[in-house]
């Protein structure tokens, strides 16, 4: 039986380095969906259209943070 088996291509990107390369772009990106849930939740709280949904991107603006601060140490 033949097998075809598929040539390298050079500069093709194995598995372990994609799912290294997303890992070390989580903290940041955690960091930008940080900013902007403190951000929308502080403006949510201040138009007083619903303050517990501000309340609550507050919160989750917290766990992000503490997330990152955890994945970093």
């Amino acid at each position: 039986m033949l097998r075809i088996v598929p040539l390298p291509v050079p500069g093709r990107i194995g598995y372990a380095a994609v799912v290294n390369a997303i890992a070390a772009a989580a903290p940041a990106i955690a960091m930008l969906a940080t900013f902007a849930c403190l951000i929308g939740g502080i403006a949510v709280i201040r138009s007083g259209r619903d303050r517990r949904k501000g309340v609550l991107m507050l919160v989750m603006a917290a766990v992000l943070l503490a997330n990152v601060l955890i994945w970093t140490l």
